[in-house]
């Protein structure tokens, strides 16, 4: 007898097709209506945002054919694939890093009970995996027919969020609203792009504002991307587009090990590590009043002269940034003269502490350089909380285990000396250039309160002070008062600063410091 088992084929080819079929259905989402409205708001569709991220477009989707199983409100006659979220892994720059999409054409990409599971999966499975996280935010909040299980599964993404904390970076990017308990998570996690005009994030909108306030005031103004990253310090990154953001996030993602465990990724330099700085020696004004801006000194010290920097429009006299030293990822942490002297005030020092907690969190080295004139003085930055805000960046440094390089570049006076990352805090080598001042305060504040009886009783008391000053400036502040008391390591010829950092950050690769057992520290808030 013969068996004929083309039928049994063409049956599987059948599932096949009809596999195909629903996948495609699940591709293309709601009706054709609802892209183009997603389109006409200036928005890009979610499948559309992650085939720019992920190289080639390249994303494998996980629970793609997830529904949600509520009933009332009609939500029993709504069940769309995916419910509202795309999830999935994929690659940027050949590494595996892990993305969910809100999906605003699928109830305006609001959370339910499913769409919440599906993004505590992808989270488990990226730290499982020990990869990175990239959450595209484009959602309506809590999906209110589904009552207190959309806020419960809040709740499970705000507790994956600080238990990842540390273990893999976590990336927001913020593409259409946020707003309510949602915000939160964004704020939990290590750095927040938005896109201008499109994204806003805010506890409570305008209507609620004015209606408790007398407040009134656009969504933009209140919570865009302008907002938050020029006044609340909440978004790291604004840009004008999609595209040139999630290029960013790439970009980003370039600098960042995959988890807490690994390196940063290094890359092959074209630059000559043993290249001299010349141009330094101009760059910076020997007159310690004069402004120059601290970020032309990083760019002639950098691989390329290419550095990205972090909160670039919030607390602009401190400057943080990630750049390559001979390949290596490195992170730096500048004063930044060319804004307020470069003193460092609430903002600044809250901003700068952020930033080398999460250098140390993933195993960047961090290189601070230093022009500080002391701490902002004011009524109003003593009742902000100065004390509280500048212990802050003390107890980032201090808590520190990664590689650090301190080079002071012209003035260091003060508290804020010893805040920057000073070897009486553990810096591992302290470097300075030849026109260093370290001092408690600058010369001519010194000598009014050393020698002020002096200085009142002289016949020419004008004539005393400029004589006290120059004492004290030739005693306690001269190039070298702080290497002879082995608080500098050495004194470096600015042509040489590129070559010594890269020598010290090669020496320095294999540090290792072990910490005394503990559940966590207190750090100041």
């Amino acid at each position: 007898m013969t068996v004929r088992d083309d039928e049994p084929v063409a049956q599987q080819r059948g599932t096949v097709a009809e596999l195909e079929a629903v996948r495609e259905a699940m591709r293309q989402g709601p009706a054709a209506g609802a892209t183009e409205a997603q389109h006409a708001r200036g928005k890009l569709t979610a499948r559309e945002r992650l085939a720019l991220l992920f190289d080639d477009g390249r994303f494998t989707e996980v629970e793609g054919l997830r529904r949600h199983r509520a009933s009332g409100f009609g939500l029993e006659d709504r069940r769309p694939y995916t419910d509202g979220v795309v999830t999935g892994w994929g690659r940027v720059f050949g590494r595996i890093v892990f993305a969910y999409a809100h999906d605003f054409r699928i109830f305006g990409g609001s959370l339910g009970e499913a769409h919440a599971e599906k993004i505590h999966k992808i989270m488990d499975m990226a730290a499982t995996a020990g990869a990175p996280l990239v959450g595209l935010c484009d959602g309506a909040g809590a999906r209110i027919q589904e009552g207190v299980s959309a806020l419960a599964g809040y709740g499970g993404i705000f507790q994956r969020n600080v238990r990842n904390s540390g273990v893999i970076p976590q990336i927001s990017v913020m593409l259409g609203p946020c707003a309510g308990g949602a915000a939160y998570s964004p704020a939990l996690t290590d750095f927040v792009f938005m896109v201008r005009g499109t994204s806003q994030m805010f506890i409570t909108g305008p209507d609620v504002v004015e209606a408790v306030t007398g407040e009134r005031i656009g969504h933009d103004e209140l919570g865009g991307a302008d907002a938050h990253t020029h006044r609340s310090g909440v978004a790291h990154f604004a840009y004008d587009d999609e595209e040139s953001c999630l290029s960013d996030v790439r970009y980003l993602l370039s600098f960042l090990p995959s988890n807490n465990r690994d390196l940063p990724p290094a890359e092959p330099c074209t630059d000559r590590p043993d290249r001299l700085t010349p141009a330094l020696l101009d760059l910076v004004p020997r007159d310690e009043k004069q402004a120059y801006d601290v970020r032309a000194v990083i760019g002639e010290v950098a691989d390329g002269g290419e550095f990205f920097e972090v909160h670039e429009a919030w607390a602009p006299n401190v400057v943080c940034a990630l750049t390559r030293l001979d390949g290596q990822v490195v992170g730096v942490v500048a004063n930044q003269p060319a804004v307020l002297a470069g003193v460092l005030d609430i903002e600044g020092s809250e901003k700068a502490a952020r930033f080398v907690q999460f250098c140390d969190s993933f195993n960047i080295p961090l290189v601070t350089l230093v022009d500080v004139p002391g701490f902002l003085p004011g009524v109003g930055q003593e009742h902000g909380g100065i004390i509280r805000h500048g212990a802050k960046l003390l107890y980032a440094y201090c808590n520190a285990t990664v590689p650090r390089i301190q080079l002071i570049l012209r003035k260091a006076y003060g508290g804020a000396y010893i805040v920057m990352d000073s070897r009486s805090i553990g810096s591992d080598l302290s470097l300075a250039w030849p026109g260093n001042e370290i001092a408690v305060m600058g010369a001519e504040g010194a000598a009014n309160v050393v020698f002020r009886r002096q200085i009142a009783a002289a016949a020419d008391p004008e004539a005393a002070r400029r004589q006290y000053i120059k004492e004290y400036r030739d005693q306690l502040m001269h190039p070298y008062h702080a290497a002879e008391r082995g608080l500098v390591d050495d004194v470096v010829d600015p042509a040489q600063t590129r070559i010594r950092l890269i020598d010290a950050l090669a020496m320095l690769r294999t540090k290792y410091v072990d910490r005394p057992s503990r559940k966590h520290g207190n750090q100041p808030q």
